[in-house]
């Protein structure tokens, strides 16, 4: 299902799958171990495990949900990924363009094609506030640069995923962020995160003034480990899109027009927003 347990947001949203490990926040990926674990079960989302691909009948969903969301883009994979086209990429965006009602969480690690994309041509996009764009900081050698990078694209909304955290960031610039997410590993073999390095990050954001949220200490038993820094929890985030949701005619009409190939080649379930149900009561997606 598009609906999550994801602390910082409500639905995710996979218009591509599969990725690759480029540095050491990879290493555990629970996306990977998550789709190889269905790698060659004929009909399940994840057949081809991990293998990065294009999937194109989900280009539409955002436009089938009922209510306003808050949405990770590509929860199983990166948008950015070298083998996705600039002309699909598009795509993904102009879906979240012409939606604003829902507010877009896109997060990568391949910082050099973001900020090449939204230099140009998806300049346009980037200046849109409810299209928050991040990059991920596991350490500094591989996550600080993604953080420069980040900084130096023409976005409205940036942020940082700083998770896993395996080392002490230091003390950097937060100039230019608008949010900071932070959290340790979790998995049957995570790596440790030193409160210390998570209070350095805190008292920093507090600082610049940049909203902190506190996602999980991670561990083998993340519940049991919570989400309290200091005895309490950190949910601070930048406010989402108060853009009213299109009726169900409209976003019908949305539908044939932006995507006239997927609209006739799938029967995608359209969610009567006043009715508050799905018409094939099918509303959510296998990720």
């Amino acid at each position: 299902m598009s609906t999550t347990t994801i602390e910082w947001t409500d639905r995710v949203w996979n218009p591509t799958r599969g990725c690759t490990k480029i540095s050491p926040g990879c290493a555990h990926c629970y996306a990977a171990t998550f789709a190889n674990r269905f790698t060659g079960v004929k009909g399940n989302p994840y057949e081809l495990g991990f293998t990065p691909r294009l999937v194109p009948e989900k280009l539409s969903e955002p436009l089938t949900w009922p209510k306003p969301a808050k949405v990770f883009v590509n929860s199983m994979s990166d948008l950015f990924h070298k083998d996705f086209p600039t002309e699909y990429i598009a795509q993904v965006v102009m879906m979240m363009a012409a939606t604003p009602w829902h507010t877009y969480q896109v997060l990568t690690k391949r910082h050099e094609r973001l900020h090449e994309l939204l230099t140009e041509p998806l300049k346009p996009a980037g200046e849109m506030e409810h299209i928050w764009w991040g990059v991920s900081v596991e350490n500094r050698r591989h996550g600080l640069p993604r953080v420069e990078a980040l900084k130096a694209a023409p976005a409205k909304v940036r942020f940082l995923s700083v998770e896993p955290l395996l080392e002490d960031l230091g003390e950097f610039d937060l100039s230019g962020i608008h949010w900071v997410i932070c959290g340790g590993e979790s998995g049957h073999s995570p790596r440790n995160m030193n409160p210390d390095w998570v209070r350095r990050l805190r008292d920093q954001c507090a600082a610049a003034r940049v909203p902190f949220f506190f996602k999980q200490w991670g561990g083998r038993n993340k519940k049991a480990a919570g989400r309290e820094l200091d005895g309490r929890t950190h949910d601070n985030m930048p406010a989402a899109s108060s853009a009213p949701i299109k009726s169900l005619a409209e976003r019908k009409a949305m539908l044939a027009k932006l995507f006239p190939a997927v609209s006739n080649a799938f029967a995608l379930p359209m969610v009567d927003t006043t009715a508050g149900s799905c018409a094939n009561e099918a509303c959510g997606e296998a990720k």
